[in-house]
């Protein structure tokens, strides 16, 4: 597979991590910044909707074990929490933020 394929097929299992308190993918609400394959490891940063936000942990281990189903044998991964640039609602994709029951006046 290619670098590009393997990025979308991680996407597409971090999908399945929902932060608990929302009920929307980690994806869904623009929470992981940025998915990489570099020197032979894959790198992901991601963000929390809030520095206090209680399940965080929780969220990063459900990342992980989705990561695990996925990933080919010897990749490792690395989960980075990062605060730069801070999470908005603007952030979610389109059909989140309808969901949710954002308009673009609240997302900004």
């Amino acid at each position: 597979m290619t670098a590009a394929l393997d990025i979308e097929v991680i996407r597409d299992a971090l999908r399945h991590v929902a932060d608990p308190e929302i009920g929307a993918s980690i994806v869904d609400l623009g929470l992981v910044y940025r998915i990489a394959l570099e020197d032979g490891k894959l790198w992901i940063d991601m963000t929390m909707t809030s520095p206090a936000c209680p399940m965080g942990g929780m969220i990063v281990d459900d990342a992980y074990a989705e990561l695990e189903r996925v990933l080919p044998a010897g990749l490792e991964a690395e989960i980075r929490v990062v605060w730069e640039p801070p999470w908005t609602p603007a952030m979610m994709s389109e059909q989140c933020r309808l969901r949710l029951g954002w308009n673009d006046t609240d997302a900004g």
